[in-house]
């Protein structure tokens, strides 16, 4: 696998959105089996399977660098400028050494350090790499930076097109700005927008990273959770019936997530999970019905601690709760608290604890299909769930890099 070098003035553990992009770039392509070398002015090594290569010249407060902006930004072109590109050239050379492919975030097109950016166009026109512009602001469309930016050389440097550049931006506004400044077409530069790791961003056990990744219950289109043990008076077969009939009307990939183990002191709780297995099969629901007791060490049932709850909570997309018997409903409240909505059975209990804010259906006389209808019609209502849906499916790091930067690297 090739060598592939991200470029940048600073990187982890400094702390912004070019850094935060870097970082799980560099970990999602190493995840791929892609070597990867960051290469800053200032950061530090902050994962053992990422090189990292810190140059105090790539940065932007080097002595130097500073004294060289000065100067610059007042439209003066100091007798010392080439030769700090020649500096500049000669240590990006061997912070490049055999690399194939550098991504430069923001040094093509941003004026924090000027000399850098002269280098690395030397090198890229060159040919000794090539180079994946990845632009994320735009010194010369942006009134911040004007009065520090002159006709010609080094200035132009930044809205020239370099010729063996492939360029990517990070939202379509950027893209048009882009393609205006350089006099390219739009659809020749890539967008590539920032993602979001739902494991860090929700703090995930690593119970609940390994029971999103065995189900891959992040790709779903709706994650129904029932929070119950496997016992008959959790109603979970009309959870099953009520899952078949959501995925038959939608034609989309929900889900259905059961916490609970069989519960251990009703004899014919082990009857009652082999009924629902059976029932599971018949629907069709191996795939996309997921207990997950059965994903525990060796004989041992899995049951979440509380932090993992919480986790399934916050990752899910809304509570389905048709038990016919409850003593008050604390899974309701769990739902209200994470924020996201409660389907469960028109009992007084679960009545008096969801009140009007929740949704409620019949647990033993309404059919599937109704309840089922009444679940599409109320999320496909609700903009967050929707919102939720698309970010979980399209903007999350892992498929972002796959479907988006891997294609971009292996281009010829």
């Amino acid at each position: 696998m090739r060598q592939i070098a991200i470029l940048h003035y600073a990187s982890a553990p400094v702390v912004g959105g070019v850094e935060a992009t870097i970082t799980y770039h560099a970990r999602g392509l190493v995840d791929l089996g892609y070597d990867v070398r960051v290469i800053s002015g200032v950061g530090a090594p902050f994962d053992p399977s990422v090189e990292t290569h810190i140059e105090p010249l790539f940065g932007s407060k080097d002595p130097d660098v500073l004294a060289m902006k000065r100067a610059l930004d007042g439209g003066t072109v100091p007798d010392d400028f080439e030769p700090l590109v020649e500096r500049m050239t000669a240590a990006l050379r061997v912070a490049l050494d055999g690399c194939t492919v550098c991504i430069a975030h923001n040094v093509p097109t941003l004026n924090k350090n000027l000399p850098l950016s002269a280098a690395l166009r030397r090198l890229s026109d060159a040919g000794e790499m090539r180079v994946i512009a990845w632009c994320h602001d735009l010194a010369w469309t942006n009134p911040q930076y004007l009065p520090e930016l002159h006709d010609g050389y080094p200035w132009d440097v930044l809205r020239e097109r370099w010729p063996g550049a492939r360029y990517v931006t990070v939202s379509d506004a950027r893209q048009l700005e882009l393609a205006e400044l350089l006099d390219l077409p739009p659809d020749v530069v890539a967008v590539v927008v920032p993602g979001i790791d739902p494991a860090s961003f929700f703090n995930w056990t690593p119970t609940t990273h390994m029971i999103a990744q065995r189900l891959n219950l992040m790709d779903a289109d709706g994650l129904l959770l029932t929070p119950a043990r496997l016992t008959r008076r959790k109603n979970i077969q009309l959870g099953l019936r009520i899952l078949a009939a959501t995925r038959a009307q939608s034609g989309r990939d929900f889900r259905l997530v059961v916490t609970g183990p069989p519960g251990p002191h009703n004899p014919t709780n082990p009857g009652y999970l082999g009924e629902l297995l059976g029932l599971r099969r018949d629907l069709g629901l191996d795939d996309s019905a997921h207990f997950l007791y059965a994903y525990g060490d060796g004989d041992e049932p899995l049951i979440p601690d509380d932090a993992t709850m919480a986790n399934l909570y916050l990752s899910c997309d809304a509570l389905l709760f048709p038990s016919i018997q409850e003593g008050f409903g604390i899974p309701v409240l769990e739902a209200g608290l994470a924020g996201i909505p409660a389907f469960c059975a028109d009992i007084p209990p679960l009545r008096k604890t969801g009140g009007t804010e929740a949704v409620y259906f019949d647990p033993v006389d309404e059919a599937p299909e109704i309840i089922a209808a009444r679940i599409l019609t109320t999320l496909e209502a609700n903009p967050q769930f929707r919102l939720r849906v698309r970010v979980r499916q399209q903007n999350r790091w892992d498929v972002l890099i796959r479907e988006c930067l891997v294609p971009l690297l292996e281009e010829h």
